[in-house]
């Protein structure tokens, strides 16, 4: 098992920059595929970035390439999000999540263990 702890959130103004963390305790962190996802209000979640457990490919959402660049230190147990010029549409709750040896292109439904989410907010 894996548990999986987001940090990082906050409000910015429209065009600032945040970087999320999600720090995993449990089972081996370099084997897992992770994802982050966010939940907009009154929109289903949505998928926003993976990594691959070999880290050799990265997957981005459209709406948030040349903006967010997701990488991973497995040394540390830690996944990353740097957000950079941030939209009020990049507004929700940001999750985590991992998938055992996943292919980083996979529904939500494939992935395995789940963060409890970190705000992030953004001011027009």
């Amino acid at each position: 098992q894996v548990q999986l702890v987001e940090s990082g959130g906050g409000l910015v103004q429209a065009g600032g920059s945040l970087t999320l963390s999600c720090t995993a305790s449990g089972d081996a962190f370099s084997t897992y595929t992770m994802g982050w996802f966010r939940q907009s209000p009154g929109k289903e979640r949505e998928f926003v970035a993976s990594i691959t457990w070999s880290a050799a490919n990265r997957y981005l959402a459209n709406s948030v390439k040349g903006r967010f660049t997701i990488s991973r230190d497995d040394a540390k147990n830690t996944l990353y999000l740097q957000m950079n010029s941030l939209e009020a549409e990049d507004t929700g709750v940001y999750y985590c999540a991992a998938d055992l040896y996943g292919s980083g292109w996979v529904p939500e439904s494939d992935y395995d263990y789940w963060g409890q989410g970190t705000q992030v907010s953004v001011s027009s």
